[in-house]
């Protein structure tokens, strides 16, 4: 309940500063001129602290009451029990777990900034080890979600940097600063680090030692800058048939190059990131589906290069569907072999309902076209 902590601690300093009761005196000019009537109004002083309910309880009490909101995911009662000890008890053996613990409960409620501060308080991303570390590293995913990725990217380097961290949390760490870097639009610093990430993971001996969620994240968002140079090169048609054959080249090439990441994130095996990369690709061939199918023939193509230019197209934008659709069916397949349910596996789902309705539509186009009689020939007027 940050909102309310906040008011709270307004009103508390407004009651430390004196303000406890108001009075109005003096006289104010009737219209007529005499002195209107001095009015006096008293209130009952009034002290305020940062939580009525909770300041008859001590740091035990405090501690037990959020360890038992957390563990009924009660994360705003959790917050609040945990702020409380943080704020009203410094010198309790539990402050340093309560200050974690109410990070975590506002992290649950995405409150990002209100975790921010308690990690903050914390964090040793240069030395710390233990809940000190745990802590840098949300530090850094607050400022992810709230787009501070400079400021993420910066202490992530500092992880990043650590020769004494375990390699799991070393590449957690440079999984993320790629991340961060690619978010902050620096696309080449962003596939170097995911590139170092991905190198020093496959020299470790023994990879048991590392958790398959970030090798799979890295392989997924360095196709994930593939995808985006594929998605900004446009086709365009009018620009002439050779441009347009250069460029739906180079967008395949592109398509083909971050196809290959998405199946080496696949690969590694990690439930959440092979759903995700399937869906990626899948949606890549819908993409070039859509802008293939929308665009109009070169200017230079009349008559009948027209209808053979639609044809020709026609036959590549088949495959597209068909692709898409293969790898579509075997993401769920895979998905429901591992039984991984995430937004991805709904996106998947509709996409691939959507895929087959065009691949259909396409069919039935086709067979109007070639049950449509050719056109009479234009008779010449008789001299």
């Amino acid at each position: 309940m940050a909102g309310t902590w906040r008011r709270w601690v307004w009103v508390g300093v407004a009651a430390l500063m004196g303000v406890t009761g108001c009075r109005t005196a003096g006289s104010a000019a009737r219209p007529d001129g005499a002195a209107s009537p001095r009015h006096e109004v008293e209130f009952e002083p009034v002290t305020v602290t940062g939580d009525l309910e909770l300041e008859r309880l001590n740091d035990e009490e405090l501690f037990a009451g959020g360890t038992s909101a957390f563990a009924a995911e009660d994360y705003k009662q959790a917050a609040r029990y945990f702020g409380r000890l943080a704020d009203f008890h410094p010198k309790s053996s539990h402050r340093r777990e309560a200050l974690y613990n109410a990070g975590l409960a506002h992290q649950r409620l995405k409150e990002w900034e209100e975790a921010y501060q308690r990690f903050s308080e914390l964090a040793d991303a240069a030395t710390g080890q233990g809940d000190a570390l745990a802590a840098a590293f949300r530090v850094a995913e607050t400022q992810y979600q709230m787009e501070r990725f400079e400021d993420a990217v910066a202490l992530l380097q500092v992880l990043a940097g650590r020769k004494d961290l375990p390699p799991a949390r070393r590449l957690e760490a440079q999984v993320q600063l790629g991340i961060c870097e690619l978010e902050s639009g620096r696309r080449e610093q962003a596939e170097a680090s995911l590139r170092k990430a991905l190198s020093d993971y496959e020299a470790l001996d023994d990879k048991d030692l590392v958790d398959d969620y970030y090798p799979a994240q890295a392989h997924f968002f360095v196709g994930e800058i593939y995808r985006l140079h594929y998605e900004e090169v446009a086709l365009e048609p009018l620009k002439g048939s050779d441009a347009l054959a250069k460029d739906l080249n180079y967008k395949a090439e592109l398509l083909l190059s971050a196809q290959g990441h998405y199946l080496r994130s696949i690969r590694v095996g990690n439930g959440y990131w092979a759903t995700a990369s399937g869906t990626q690709i899948g949606t890549m061939y819908e993409t070039m589906y859509n802008q293939m199918v929308n665009s109009p023939a070169p200017p230079e193509l009349t008559g009948d290069e027209v209808g053979i230019y639609r044809q020709e197209l026609r036959k590549k934008i088949r495959v597209l569907l068909t692709k898409s659709i293969n790898v579509y069916e075997r993401t769920l397949e895979a998905a429901e072999r591992i039984g991984s349910q995430n937004a991805f596996v709904d996106r998947t789902r509709e996409s691939l309902r959507k895929v087959k309705e065009l691949l259909l539509a396409d069919a039935d186009a086709e067979t109007d076209a070639e049950a449509e009689p050719p056109p009479p020939p234009v008779s010449k007027p008789h001299s």
